[in-house]
């Protein structure tokens, strides 16, 4: 147990703390959803773990850890105690007008400067210790967010589930369980807490390698996983793959147990976030630090019976942001007595637009579900080619797999969910955005912490400085110490990127680290949150694991089918990228813009894109695989007659095409042009043969035997269908599904009833007890589990 200073308000996780004293007033445990604690100056606070009675804070010592002791805020005098895991520290910005600046330099030079400082130097150690790393085979995973709804047949409502802490711990119970029964990784998936307390995230039990087999387990190993969760729910609960919850945030009963909406959002309440203190800490500060209250506006899908102008009568326009009915006169007033509460737009004034669909909590946007994958590279220069290849493609499987038409019960005219958590996760201040002068803040900041990548980063000839051309404000002090540690100017302009962030949460106990060789919690502070389309991940000191990137930009898919082969298929055309040398590179202007393409209504179908025009290397005039390297797993193919021979499985380790003798320098507008999503995928012309013709190729260099590339194929086949438009995206689809509702009134407007009957439908999609032939293939079948009694999971 330890004393320091009050950064801010904290976050106290019931579970691990029995009673709180507040200057004298007692919170204990049972009031689990009452962890919000105003900490005010001189008020002490003391915080005891399990079985130990509350001490006065005089006589708790700092046991060696310092404290911290801000020059000019408004908390100087309140001290706290802290158990581990158990405090959130949020970055301060409260203080009055006059002493914003000086509170925002306290904060800057006492916690987020040291973080950002801390984070390079561990970067550094870092880099000096796997920049020479090479030889990692290929290694892969996926990553799987499920929502689990409640029905409620009676009243015909299907509402959020929030029992995550309770789901979890039996999952938790159940795999140490299974860990004692077998020594199989893969029988034992992970499973971990998410934003929101409807939220449950699964990932294998371990990697998969390169071999075929690997490949073709992901579906069954989701759907081994989706079964692990439903039998660890109530009879009345499914877990479901669905992006955004169609009724989250409606004027009734949306969640069980239901709650009130409280004073920070017109729409949700605080007890939707799970109970981890770091997502409550990121909710305040996102608010608290850019001064402004989340406001999201998606446009509306105009109907033909939807009033024009169309405004919202669910909003409850006559409410203020504080239940005192606090006005400006009451920010004022808070103010002149040293603390800045900042004044947020509520509805009334103006927040929400008409014609739009209004949302103003954190939870819209990070309580989405996404599908993610990881890939391991050989060594640091081919992990920055995947990542500068995954690129151009973060938004092309953005509308791929756009699965999120229907915001707060309403039809929008949007199918992606990527502006809501762009918007819901921007913590830029008014200067920072460019809207009025610098004067607290260092930077104009373009684009949200969550948004597209503004930054190409391989070192690979064919990345000419041309396609970054785009703002992308870095830190030259640490661009200046990564330079001047050897590291190249493009990966050293990455990362002091990354570093014009603040730190939006620190937990006390890593506040003071030793940035020895086992340590890199500052940087991941930054990295982790920098929630961008596409991740460039270092080795972790005292890991196995290599470099990686990490795609994060697909909407997760209604079934473990669809999620399968979207995973298949970006590890396949990955391989196809290292393997054929292509060449993606588009501006990343052109990358930003597709990005905003992507999310409109339609847009696999309707939707024009950018794209590079011919992605061989120079000279080429068909997918050629290069010779291998030949260091640890990436080693050389064997010949027969200067043939080579078919690989078994697929690896890492493709050596680079060098530069033509005679290069001739293109314009690089002459390098791209617009496609449909069918030709980006099947070819356009003699030089562009299409995404899936090279996945193919790749395929046709592999010793695969027919019954396996059958099965491949039925993944590729689905890609195929979906990009040209005969297999509708789930957005496509679940529009489609309330229009054609009896009880839709052709308003816009996503009724209780339609709710119901949507989940309801999902839920039978998954299982193969609905067949619908425009959104799945006709020979669709749920994927099986061998040796798993699966009657006693299914309702």
């Amino acid at each position: 147990m330890s004393v320091g200073k009050v950064l801010g308000f904290c976050y106290l996780e019931p579970d691990l703390i029995d009673n709180v004293v507040l200057d004298h007033a007692r919170w204990s445990k049972s009031d689990s959803y009452q962890r919000r604690l105003f900490v005010l100056p001189n008020v002490n606070l003391a915080v005891t773990s399990h079985n130990r009675k509350p001490q006065p804070i005089e006589q708790i010592g700092l046991r060696g850890r310092r404290s911290y002791t801000p020059s000019s805020d408004v908390y100087s005098g309140a001290e706290y105690v802290t158990t581990p895991a158990s405090l959130a520290l949020p970055i301060p910005v409260h203080g009055s007008p006059e002493s914003r600046n000086a509170a925002h330099m306290g904060r800057d030079k006492q916690v987020c400067r040291p973080c950002q400082e801390h984070g390079i130097t561990q970067f550094l150690r870092m880099w000096d210790r796997a920049k020479d790393r090479h030889g990692d085979e290929l290694l892969w995973g996926d990553e799987i967010e499920y929502m689990v709804i409640s029905f409620d047949d009676k009243k015909k409502n299907a509402k959020l589930s929030l029992r995550q802490s309770e789901v979890l711990a039996k999952l938790s119970k159940s795999m140490s369980d299974l860990k004692a029964d077998t020594s199989d990784s893969m029988l034992m998936p992970t499973f971990h807490v998410e934003y929101a307390r409807y939220m449950v995230e699964s990932s294998p039990g371990s990697p998969y390698t390169g071999s075929i087999q690997d490949l073709l387990s992901v579906e069954s190993n989701m759907h081994y996983r989706r079964l692990l969760v439903r039998k660890h729910l109530h009879v009345n609960e499914v877990p479901v793959t669905l992006t955004a919850f169609p009724r989250l945030g409606v004027s009734g009963i949306f969640t069980d147990p239901y709650f009130n909406p409280d004073k920070h959002s017109l729409f949700l309440p605080e007890e939707i976030i799970s109970q981890h203190a770091r997502y409550h800490a990121f909710a305040d500060n996102i608010g608290n630090r850019k001064g402004v209250k989340v406001s999201v506006n998606l446009p509306l899908f105009i109907d033909e019976k939807t009033p024009r102008p169309f405004v919202d009568p669910t909003i409850p326009w006559e409410r203020s942001l504080y239940p005192e009915g606090a006005d400006e006169a009451f920010c004022a007033e808070k103010a002149q007595n040293g603390r800045r509460i900042p004044h947020y737009a509520e509805a009334r004034n103006s927040a929400a637009l008409n014609d739009h669909i209004y949302m103003d909590a954190v939870c819209f946007g990070w309580g989405c579900c996404c599908l993610q994958l990881t890939l391991q590279s050989c060594n640091v220069e081919e992990a920055r080619r995947v990542y500068d290849a995954f690129i151009p493609m973060a938004p092309i499987m953005l509308a791929l797999t756009a699965a999120s038409p229907i915001w707060r019960g309403y039809l929008s005219d949007v199918d992606c969910r990527w502006s809501v958590l762009s918007n819901c996760a921007d913590d830029r201040t008014e200067e920072e955005r460019g809207r009025v002068p610098l004067k607290n803040n260092r930077y104009v900041i373009p684009k949200s912490r969550c948004d597209s990548v503004s930054l190409y980063i391989s070192a690979d000839w064919s990345n000419k400085p041309t396609y970054n051309d785009i703002d992308a404000p870095y830190n030259q002090e640490f661009y200046n110490r990564l330079v001047n540690h050897g590291i190249d100017g493009l990966l050293s302009r990455h990362i002091a990127h990354l570093f014009i962030r603040d730190p939006l949460a620190i937990y006390s106990e890593a506040l003071y680290q030793d940035d020895d060789e086992t340590s890199n919690g500052h940087f991941e502070n930054l990295q982790s949150t920098n929630w961008q389309t596409v991740r460039f991940k270092p080795p972790p000191p005292r890991s196995p694991m290599g470099w990686r990137v990490e795609f994060r930009s697909m909407e997760v898919q209604l079934t473990d089918f669809e999620n399968a082969a979207f995973v298949v298929f970006n590890v396949l055309l990955s391989r196809a990228i290292l393997a054929f040398n292509l060449n993606f590179y588009i501006p990343i202007s052109k990358v930003d813009e597709n990005m905003s393409r992507a999310q409109k209504r339609d847009a696999v179908r309707q939707g024009k894109f950018f794209f590079r025009k011919n992605v061989l290397p120079p000279g080429y005039i068909s997918p050629t695989m290069t010779t291998p390297s030949s260091s640890g797993s990436c080693s050389p193919v064997e010949e027969q007659y200067g043939i080579p021979q078919k690989e078994k499985r697929m690896r890492n380790g493709f050596s680079r095409v060098p530069p033509p003798s005679l290069f001739v320098d293109t314009p690089v507008e002459d390098e791209y042009e617009e496609m449909s999503m069918e030709e980006i995928f099947n070819g356009k012309g003699a030089t562009f043969p299409g995404l899936l013709s090279l996945v193919e190729a790749y395929l046709d260099t592999l010793d695969i035997d027919p019954p396996e590339r059958l099965r491949i194929s039925k993944y590729t086949d689905f890609v195929r269908r979906r990009a040209n438009g005969s297999l509708l995206t789930a957005a496509s689809w679940m529009r489609q599904f309330v229009r054609s509702h009896p009880s839709y009134k052709f308003d816009s407007v996503v009724s209780q009833e339609i709710n119901y009957d949507l989940m309801v439908a999902i839920d039978e999609i998954e299982r193969g007890v609905l067949r619908i032939p425009e959104f799945l293939p006709q020979d669709y079948a749920r994927s099986r589990v061998n040796g798993l009694n699966e009657s006693k999971y299914e309702p």
